[in-house]
């Protein structure tokens, strides 16, 4: 069988190709794929070839075809049918950390099904919200403390979603972009701009990918208060004011990364078992706003750039679906 596969080809540029497929082993599964999702702010350094070379093992998508910096066929977060593997996959919908294929050929183990009450187009949301989990098992929020989002990208979004369910927080989230506010409200925030931001948090959640954001989430910290940094910069440095208060209020700035199970459940939980956790928190209606535009598979070559980095003024996605027939 031969499928289409989305590469990028060199910096900016990105084409379809055609993949042999290979015939399923004993535990493999043969994957027809209905939706993907685009993971903004990763896939916009690959395709800009920001991924610096000291990160390349460490970047790798789990079923990355070809290597950094170009050309390579990247994206994690497909969503299919089995048509052919384990007779206990054969036919049930599974989420797969795969790239932007029509089909393929993937490690039976790492096909996740998706539970019947989440439908495919959420179901893409898969891998951002395990990246979610992840941070709050970093974070380890506390009933009634003091929480700040800085951030309302899809991560911070669902990160929001996720701290809205604990009882008694003051939770707010901060973005540039007000057009966000209606959302995070509905997932138990209080919305506010930069500049107004409240002080003194226990907890912040840095998921804006800007240096402007984490001197935020800094600056907004109470004593002995800690920040999660969610976001990665690439190839980019990031200046901190790790002088001024930062010592006094004797802050923890923590890093957080999906690549490994958090500490705080490492040992108790599998990669496997972590993303089916995932999967599960996605019934829910509201997680719908998070998605689109869709995008005809055929078509993504030509659309992915804007996708990734819309016009200045353009309104911003959050989270692209790339649709296949």
């Amino acid at each position: 069988m031969k499928a289409q596969a989305l590469w990028i080809t060199a910096p900016f540029q990105a084409e379809l190709r055609g993949q042999e497929l290979d015939v399923p082993g004993p535990d493999q599964a043969l994957v027809v794929t209905h939706a993907s999702g685009i993971s903004r702010g990763t896939e916009r350094l690959v395709f800009a070839g920001h991924v610096p070379e000291s990160q390349w093992p460490a970047m790798r998508a789990p079923l990355q075809y070809g290597e950094f910096p170009a050309p390579l066929s990247y994206g994690y977060a497909a969503v299919g049918t089995v048509k052919a593997g384990p007779a206990h996959l054969h036919g049930k919908r599974v989420f797969c950390l795969h790239p932007h294929h029509d089909a393929f050929v993937a490690p039976a183990g790492m096909c996740i099904p998706i539970p019947d009450a989440v439908p495919d187009r959420r179901a893409v949301l898969g891998a951002n919200m395990e990246t979610a989990v992840n941070i709050l098992w970093d974070a380890r929020p506390l009933v009634g403390e003091r929480v700040l989002v800085v951030g309302a990208g899809v991560v911070g979004l669902l990160v929001t979603f996720l701290l809205g369910r604990i009882p008694g927080l003051d939770l707010h989230v901060c973005d540039l972009d007000a057009s966000r506010a209606e959302l995070a409200q509905s997932f138990g925030a209080t919305f506010c701009a930069p500049a107004e931001a409240p002080a003194e948090r226990d907890l912040v959640i840095h998921a804006s990918a800007s240096a402007e954001g984490l001197r935020l989430a800094l600056s907004r910290c109470g004593f002995e208060g800690r920040v999660v940094e969610a976001s990665w910069f690439g190839d980019k440095s990031c200046e901190l004011p790790l002088g001024e208060a930062f010592h006094s209020k004797r802050l923890s700035l923590i890093s957080t990364q999906v690549g490994h199970v958090a500490p705080a459940m490492r040992g108790r939980r599998t990669h496997g078992e972590r993303l089916a956790l995932a999967l599960s928190l996605l019934d829910d209606a509201r997680l719908d706003a998070l998605l689109g535009p869709d995008t005809a598979f055929s078509d993504l070559p030509e659309a992915y750039g804007a996708l990734l980095s819309p016009p200045s003024g353009a309104h911003q996605p959050l989270c692209p679906v790339v649709t296949y027939l």
